[in-house]
């Protein structure tokens, strides 16, 4: 039985044309800069963001802790939202690597207003920590995809300026965020002090994220990179699947998102479940099943028996996400599936 995964959108394998440019690549040692095709992918993504340099490291993970890093000092503050990758997903990591606080706020679909950070900010004393970073991310995953409008990043943009405060964007799908929205990566960039992508998501190469910002910021990170445990070698066969990935996966993106929409249609008039349709954006779909009288567990389980993959969210809800590896057919097949289970 064919299994439709949509767990993730990292579950995709590399397309036999990406395998094809791996295998071409040519390598050197990238811990002494040597390595051509990761130089080429470095230049290449700094030009698309308008930004001085990057340095490939191999999780959106590591970019991010590497960023936090570089921006703040031991005992430092930083403002997150509350159901961010960083303060949910990465298990306590600004506190262990970076020795920072997190500040958690409750945003709306992953939307922290102004007003909200201009209150968080620490008021100038000795004994309170330094409000150093605010992070944002775009788009949103635990509000499946929700896209952060840049509108309402320039008034948090113009704040952190003001106060001296530095910005970084966990961007991981922003090529998501931009596709949908018509707007650059590189409008999106002129707002962070420094960004994280990654190229193992929607762009279905199987390993690697890119982190951006200035010369400087750049040359600091390769250094925390190196601590972190992320210098690597021949690593140009990666960096060439990330090529790959940039001249032609992100366009394509718009059928992801076209398929969550045709995803939530199908599902949408079943009175047993709730998708909030604001959400509903790029390329996630999430369903609260309270109602259906299954636990996560249960349903989750009858989904699999049936060929059918999804993964748990918060509030007894599961989450579904279209990618490249698959299709219209494949989203069809699962609706059906679902609608008979729950039906």
């Amino acid at each position: 039985m064919k299994m439709i995964d949509l767990r993730s959108d990292t579950v995709t394998k590399p397309s036999e044309q990406m395998r094809r440019a791996m295998m071409d690549a040519l390598v050197g040692d990238d811990v002494y800069g040597e390595d051509p095709t990761v130089n080429e992918l470095q230049e290449m993504t700094a030009k698309m963001f308008g930004k001085d340099a990057a340095l490939f490291v191999p999780s959106g993970t590591m970019g991010n802790e590497i960023c936090i890093k570089l921006h703040t000092q031991p005992g430092d503050e930083i403002i997150v939202e509350a159901d961010s990758h960083i303060f949910i997903y990465e298990t306590a990591a600004p506190s262990l690597l970076a020795g920072v606080q997190m500040f958690p706020l409750a945003g709306r679909r992953g939307l922290l207003t102004v007003e909200q950070i201009k209150k968080a900010i620490r008021p100038s004393a000795y004994y309170l920590p330094k409000t150093k970073l605010i992070c944002l991310e775009n788009t949103h995953g635990r509000s499946a995809g929700s896209v952060i409008p840049i509108d309402e990043i320039k008034k948090i943009y113009a704040l952190a300026k003001s106060e001296k405060i530095k910005m970084h964007l966990d961007g991981a799908r922003l090529w998501n965020a931009s596709v949908a929205s018509n707007i650059p990566v590189h409008r999106y960039a002129e707002y962070f002090d420094t960004i994280s992508v990654c190229f193992s998501k929607g762009l279905g190469a199987p390993i690697g994220s890119m982190i951006i910002g200035s010369s400087e910021d750049i040359e600091a990170a390769r250094r925390y990179r190196k601590i972190f445990g992320g210098g690597m070698r021949q690593v140009g066969i990666l960096a060439a699947a990330a090529i790959y990935a940039l001249k032609n996966n992100i366009a394509r993106l718009s059928t992801d998102h076209e398929n969550a929409k045709l995803f939530y249609s199908l599902l949408c008039n079943l009175k047993k479940i709730k998708i909030n349709p604001e959400e509903v954006q790029t390329n996630m779909v999430i369903i609260d099943i309270t109602s259906t009288g299954y636990s996560q567990t249960e349903l989750l389980n009858m989904l699999k028996s049936k060929g059918v993959l999804f993964t748990p969210e918060r509030d007894n809800s599961i989450r579904a996400v279209m990618h490249l590896d698959v299709c219209r057919n494949d989203i069809e097949k699962a609706a059906e599936i679902f609608c008979s289970l729950i039906r």
